[in-house]
């Protein structure tokens, strides 16, 4: 199936034997979630009725109407919401409770993101729904974590991304212009710990697929930000040397760096000693490449300060499609500095099929008709697996779009689900 096409036929998905019951919300669990999703597997996103997951509120930018009118749905709720089916349930009340009871215990794996303990007021942590599934895999998200001494403290990206250290080597060092700790441009700690907890998620389904049992997995932001700081952590732990801010330089390689052109930038990114003799030949200055101080990458490194400027002066001299041009068949890493913008209409990108547009049609019940069509935009799963890609299903859920129709297959009739909605259960 081609990613842009969701009238194609669509392929059984790896996953599709699975049920999925997604009780998160914001960017971690959700994140895990849709991953599941479009795998194939079938995931019930519930949300508090009338309110939803907060990100269906984090705007600007809104989704627009089909007039070009910004509507009240954020766009990030589309980034980690596709393809699941949404309902709305109250479970603060006994009916909501068990309700997500009965869809527990229809389901494989269960994840949330409820401060520790939250869910066992309402009979519904891993120990109360073990005893009616015992094959559940149920994935907690949280902060910190399900014991230590920060366990109950909320925790949110921007956070860890501070206390983890990972605010302290980005950005510029602080005697530079603009100096200071900088946070990633994206929620990348929420983000990686969407991608670790599905990881643990599938080794949970191997397990339970020799022994039968299902388990609790225990995922924690501040875990995940300790974890992604990869090189610099084993540097640290293994030297005592606590890294530094250095802007967009690399603190074991160089020339690893954004460097200016005659029109702007570019990244060139040598990590051997070839890739620098190559360079060194292509831009005219074969004698770099002997120079005793440039002889290996160690040496590069210690003498950054008399090599970058050399190569700053000789950048400078040619535009950055120029650099690209001359270096592409040399086999030395060099590339643009796009925006977003240039990012998507990148031919590379575009050869993938990374973007996904989905129509939705927008129903006037009363009337049995469409009152209007929108387009919602998203970027295609990464995960090409090659006989069973990951499906598209359904565009990112309105709020409790498909509660009458989950509901039914529980087995609830129409004059129950209309009680239901009065008593403000759903």
């Amino acid at each position: 199936m081609h990613p842009t096409d969701p009238q194609a036929s669509t392929p059984v998905g790896a996953l599709s034997h699975l049920k999925v019951l997604d009780l998160s919300r914001v960017l971690a669990g959700p994140w895990c979630t849709q991953m599941l999703a479009d795998l194939g597997a079938d995931v019930i996103k519930v949300e508090r009725p009338g309110l939803g997951d907060d990100t269906r509120h984090w705007g600007p930018p809104f989704l627009k109407d089909a007039d070009g009118n910004d509507t009240t749905q954020a766009t990030y709720f589309t980034a980690c919401n596709r393809n699941k089916r949404a309902i709305t349930l109250d479970m603060a009340t006994a009916q909501g409770q068990a309700l997500i009871l009965q869809l527990a215990a229809q389901s494989d794996i269960l994840v949330e993101n409820f401060k520790v303990g939250g869910l066992k007021n309402y009979g519904l942590d891993y120990a109360s729904l073990k005893e009616v599934n015992p094959r559940l895999i149920y994935c907690s998200v949280t902060g910190f974590g399900q014991d230590g001494p920060y366990a109950e403290r909320a925790g949110y990206d921007l956070m860890i991304q501070a206390m983890s250290g990972l605010m302290s080597i980005t950005g510029e060092a602080d005697a530079a212009p603009g100096g200071g700790p900088m946070r990633v441009g994206v929620a990348v700690i929420d983000i990686f710990t969407g991608v670790y907890a599905t990881s643990a998620i599938l080794a949970a389904l191997e397990v339970r697929n020799r022994t039968g049992a299902g388990q609790h997995i225990d995922m924690a932001l501040l875990d995940v930000g300790m974890a992604v700081l990869g090189n610099q952590a084993a540097g640290y732990l293994n030297t005592g040397a606590v890294p530094q801010r250095q802007g967009n330089t690399h603190p074991s390689l160089a020339p690893y760096q954004t460097f200016a052109t005659l029109d702007g930038a570019m990244l060139l990114a040598i990590g051997n000693d070839g890739q620098f003799a190559r360079f060194c030949h292509a831009c005219g200055h074969p004698e770099w490449a002997l120079d005793a101080r440039f002889a290996s990458n160690t040496l590069r490194v210690k003498n950054r300060d008399a090599l970058i400027p050399a190569l700053q002066a000789v950048t400078r001299s040619r535009s950055t499609a120029h650099w690209i041009a001359l270096l592409e068949d040399k086999a030395v890493p060099c590339g643009p500095i796009n925006d977003m913008a240039q990012a998507f209409a990148d031919a590379q990108v575009q050869a993938r099929a990374l973007v996904i547009n989905q129509a939705v049609a927008h129903v006037d019940t009363a009337q049995a008709a469409i009152k209007s069509i929108q387009n919602i935009v998203t970027v295609a799963s990464p995960l090409r697996l090659l006989a069973t890609p990951p499906v598209l299903h359904r565009a990112p859920p309105s709020l409790g779009q498909h509660t009458e129709e989950v509901l039914a297959e529980l087995g609830l009739d129409a004059a129950a689900i209309a009680a239901l909605r009065v008593a403000g259960v759903v």
